[in-house]
């Protein structure tokens, strides 16, 4: 089995590369490298104006190598994960100049024209992310043990990786023994290891997430984030075999308040939550009996206050659970309520 969760490196300080996105959605990997690897980043490159921004000192590639940029990180985590032609001539003159070109999307980066090229011609790497050619047995449902959180979502792109985040952040702090365990190209950049769910063949997915959180200690926690939604047509088969594999002792349910349709497919409309809570769990009691959800984690991101105070109220009424905003508000009561298990 080839050992998927062993450290990927790439050097700091990096330079992320936004190109001519104008979508926030699809600028998840930048906002999320900013925000949990602020130390590590020293700009960012957006082609005009119109780019989405995520608040770095604004760098063309010249610049950034002049203060010291070691690796250009593709900020965009795009349908489909295919790297736009626009965005070549900037990857080319990056490894022309010896930066590493870290990409999570699914099309390989030594496809491009030119770029594998470049970068031998200066000794530049090209390190990709997502591992197609990793390999994972067929999940045995046996029980491990330790204990295990994942986070699901009504959609894609609402906090999932965030919510995984802070709470091991907040369990760290206090002392608890857990790790955060990467299933998607930002999270395995920022934790520097991990598993790229989505680019496992699907037989093995169930697999590849019994290797990622592996039988621990019987009060150790894994952390595990989640990917897709059920809810998506696309994506739920990848984070149906994440929660059979990973046996999760607790959910974490991320939404979005204000999304009343999925964002891909905006024809489908998100049920009320205790449907999509029912459904998970009926799901994950496949391979965990035990299963339950203890909290909803909101997005509360550009809502009023006074929005956000009756977002919490209504659900917390309408689902009797934990009802909290990673960034907003943090993950003390639910930190305190696993410290009681």
């Amino acid at each position: 089995m080839t050992n998927t969760t062993s450290q990927i490196h790439f050097p700091a300080p990096y330079l992320i590369y936004l190109g001519d996105e104008t979508s926030e959605d699809n600028c998840k990997t930048g906002f999320g490298i900013a925000e949990w690897a602020n130390h590590n980043c020293i700009g960012q490159l957006r082609s005009n104006a119109d780019t989405v921004s995520i608040g770095l000192a604004d760098m063309n590639i010249e610049q950034a190598v002049k203060a010291g940029a070691n690796s250009l990180i593709l900020g965009i985590a795009g349908v489909g994960g295919q790297i736009p032609p626009s965005w070549h001539c900037d990857l080319i003159q990056a490894a022309t100049l010896g930066m590493t070109i870290v990409s999570g999307a699914h099309e390989r980066l030594a496809q491009l024209p030119g770029l594998l090229e470049a970068a031998q011609g200066s000794g530049a790497r090209l390190v990709e992310i997502r591992d197609s050619e990793a390999r994972f047995p067929v999940a045995t449902g046996d029980k491990r043990k330790g204990k295990r959180l994942l986070s699901v979502g009504t959609d894609c792109a609402l906090g999932k990786k965030y919510t995984a985040l802070a709470i091991t952040r907040e369990m760290q702090r206090r002392g608890t023994d857990c790790t955060f365990r990467a299933t998607g190209q930002t999270g395995i950049m920022i934790a520097g290891a991990g598993i790229a769910i989505d680019a496992i063949v699907s037989d093995f997915v169930a697999g590849a997430a019994e290797a990622l959180s592996p039988e621990a200690t019987a009060n150790h926690w894994d952390i595990i984030e989640g990917q897709g939604s059920l809810l998506h047509p696309g994506y739920a088969a990848v984070t149906l075999g994440l929660l059979h594999g990973s046996q999760p002792d607790e959910l974490v349910l991320c939404h979005d308040p204000r999304r009343m349709y999925n964002l891909d497919s905006p024809h489908i409309k998100i049920p009320p939550l205790s449907e999509v809570i029912d459904l998970y769990l009926s799901l994950g009691r496949l391979t965990n009996p035990a299963i339950q959800c203890r909290a909803i984690s909101l997005n509360t991101r550009g809502m009023r206050e006074d929005h956000r105070t009756e977002a919490f109220e209504k659900i917390a009424e309408e689902t009797g659970l934990i009802v909290f905003d990673p960034v907003a508000t943090g993950v003390d009561e639910l930190v305190d309520a696993l410290g009681a298990l």
